[in-house]
């Protein structure tokens, strides 16, 4: 079985996927954003990094899936491939901040891909409004996201909303994130398992 968790970032995803995978007793499989060489770069320098770092995501989210897929354990995934190729990529194309030459090559790239990993078994997405991302942005600290502008989180969330709308690959669960407080507060945290439990056990 595979769940992944999609949302914006600072949604929250790789802390409810440790949550969720602690819970159920999942393997989790995180995003590689420590050992990406090309994330503070990509942050300082948009337009000349984008097709790089881009193309490093598909790669390592490619391998994660084919891992998933092979393991055959109940995994729960921080992020998904979908993501690069329906928000992040575009969004920098239409920003301006990848050339036509490279965004075609990339999407290129992920039909190909696309066709030989399957969807999640269940796709979580996180709802959250611009100043709930700012929050948690700030909260963690990381020096390469301070540059992030609101105008790039607003675009984003644009995308993911109409990504979500269209999303017909397998069952998704929306939860909005903005009034939920899964990191200290256990109750928010049960109820995100109740409607888990729901989607995967058919409990309504």
């Amino acid at each position: 079985m595979h769940i992944a968790i999609a949302g914006n970032i600072g949604a929250g995803k790789t802390t409810l996927t440790r949550l969720l995978a602690k819970h159920f007793k999942w393997e989790p499989h995180f995003e590689d954003v420590v050992d990406n060489p090309y994330l503070d770069d990509f942050y300082h320098q948009m337009e000349r990094w984008s097709f790089n770092l881009q193309i490093y995501f598909l790669n390592s989210r490619f391998r994660q899936v084919l891992q998933i897929r092979e393991s055959g354990k109940k995994t729960i995934q921080d992020r998904t491939i979908y993501e690069d190729a329906h928000i992040f990529a575009p969004n920098l194309h239409a920003m301006g901040l990848m050339t036509n030459r490279d965004y075609q090559n990339y999407s290129s790239l992920f039909e190909l891909m696309e066709g030989l990993v399957g969807a999640p078994d269940l796709l979580i997405y996180l709802r959250s409004s611009i100043p709930n991302l700012v929050t948690q942005i700030h909260k963690r600290g990381r020096d390469y996201e301070n540059t992030i502008s609101i105008d790039y989180l607003n675009r984003l969330n644009e995308r993911y909303e109409a990504w979500v709308q269209t999303y017909e690959k397998g069952k998704i669960l929306i939860i909005d994130v903005d009034n939920l407080n899964f990191v200290d507060n256990p109750e928010d945290l049960g109820i995100i398992i109740t409607k888990i439990d729901a989607e995967l056990n058919g409990l309504f």
